[in-house]
């Protein structure tokens, strides 16, 4: 919650409560592409990101909008323990990117592929559902040091205005699931442009009980916020656009949105939204 000029930071202590040293924190965030823009460039907002990443610490971190060069400013800042998989939407380096960051302390990647929101997932930057912006999807599969096993990681940024895009999309990620080793875990990350609850997508998303929403299961969960407050005031109880879903079997000990800002300067025009994860 704001309190003053810079804001708590709901840090490993409060937003992942306690976890015993098994549980595994989690956090997808929309950075806002890098901009030269005053207000709100990222060189006004890096040093409010680092901050806010630094004292966090998430083992995993899926990231929306996120350019290479930015990219890079992140896991410069998350420290040299992180690494990271992703891709241009436009292929190699090109336009966004729906990374996924890691703790290389924890987690290691077995396999990873990243497919396109598309009739030809695999053509690299498609776009055939009438989407003017590529959307698409990284997916990593890991193994994890510390607890054991292994789980699948998915991290998306659906569209922005196109209705039939955003369910059509949300219908390949699940067949894709569907392909899975279906006795993992799996994680799912994104910002879905869409409320839960409120649209179909997400009724898509969590179509034939194979996601849940952590923010729903959770044993404990902070003050909710529309997640995307374009640097205007926040709005208690409002819209959540970006979500972590998981696999029925994984329990959400508890979920946050973060509200972090200093001196009146937010990280990014959305919050990042955590969750304590544990199976």
């Amino acid at each position: 919650m704001v309190a003053g000029p810079v804001a708590a930071v709901h840090g490993p202590g409060a937003a992942y409560a306690a976890d015993g040293g098994r549980a595994l924190r989690v956090m997808t965030f929309n950075l806002r592409y890098a901009s030269d823009v005053r207000p709100h460039s990222w060189a006004e907002r890096r040093p409010v990101m680092r901050s806010l990443l630094r004292h966090e610490a998430p083992h995993l971190l899926g990231t929306q909008e996120g350019l290479y060069g930015q990219l890079r400013d992140v896991a410069v800042d998350l420290g040299p323990h992180y690494d990271w998989v992703g891709t241009g939407r436009g292929g190699g380096s090109k336009d966004e990117f729906a990374a996924v960051f890691y703790d290389a302390r924890r987690l290691v990647p077995v396999e990873y592929d990243h497919f396109w929101l598309s009739d030809t997932p695999y053509l690299i930057g498609s776009a055939t559902w009438g989407n003017t912006v590529v959307r698409m999807v990284t997916w990593v599969r890991f193994r994890d040091m510390r607890a054991g096993g292994e789980f699948y990681a998915l991290n998306t940024h659906l569209d922005h205005a196109n209705q039939y895009s955003r369910e059509r999309s949300a219908r390949l990620i699940n067949e894709r699931l569907g392909g899975l080793d279906p006795s993992l875990p799996r994680i799912v990350m994104g910002d879905f442009n869409v409320a839960a609850h409120k649209n179909s997508v997400y009724e898509a998303m969590l179509d034939g009980g194979s996601l849940v929403d952590s923010w729903d299961t959770a044993d404990e969960r902070s003050t909710q916020y529309a997640t995307f407050h374009g640097y205007r005031p926040l709005v208690p109880d409002g819209d959540r656009v970006d979500w972590v879903l998981t696999s029925p079997g994984v329990r959400t000990r508890r979920a946050t949105i973060n509200t972090y800002s200093a001196h009146g300067q937010f990280p990014s025009d959305h919050l990042p939204v955590q969750a304590l994860l544990d199976w």
